[in-house]
């Protein structure tokens, strides 16, 4: 007999009733919901950072070729190239580094914004699920919602979502090497032609 009960406890099952289930969803899509709008504005914030980068690195640029163009001829000469190829070569690492430190944080929220909105899509489902069973008062004997009916996990998107931010990260990467050839090739044609 003791073992039927220690049998029973184990496999019983927990019954909330119909407002504590709902209320708790309810909980749940809220947070999820907040979650997301954070992201969204970390998201912004992040985007206007590397703008912000993006501008002042080409200030920088338009100083620096501003300079070789303005210097007299017996100034710089083509012997002296090494020099603004060298600064421009500095800017352009320091430049990768910070926007690629932003991407990743850019990145970093635009994927746990997608998981949040993911696990939001979910449970909203189920609380409609939820309502319309309330409302057919179609529920389990004893009048109220089994534990499992409003458990949420946490929701991944697909390996396949990671792809963009590689395209992202190789946008960016040949943007970089692009500019970086420019400029040097400028450098060496207004210094050497």
């Amino acid at each position: 007999m003791s073992e039927t009960m220690a049998y029973e406890e184990s496999y019983q099952t927990v019954v909330a009733s119909k407002e504590t289930a709902i209320q708790a969803l309810n909980t749940i899509v809220q947070l999820h919901f907040e979650k997301t709008l954070e992201k969204k504005e970390a998201v912004d914030k992040q985007k206007k950072q590397m703008w912000n980068l993006f501008m002042l690195f080409f200030l920088f640029l338009s100083v620096v070729f501003s300079a070789q163009v303005q210097s007299p001829p017996s100034r710089l000469q083509c012997r002296h190239c090494w020099a603004p190829i060298a600064l421009l070569s500095l800017a352009h690492l320091v430049f990768y580094i910070a926007v690629a430190q932003t991407l990743r944080c850019i990145n970093g929220f635009k994927y746990q914004r997608r998981c949040h909105k993911l696990t939001l899509g979910l449970a909203t489902e189920k609380l409609k699920h939820m309502k319309a069973r309330y409302r057919q008062n179609n529920v389990t004997a004893a009048g109220g919602f089994l534990d499992g009916d409003f458990e949420i996990h946490y929701q991944e998107p697909p390996a396949c979502y990671l792809a963009k931010f590689k395209r992202v990260w190789a946008l960016h990467f040949g943007f970089l090497i692009c500019t970086f050839g420019f400029t040097i090739t400028t450098t060496v044609t207004v210094l050497c032609f």
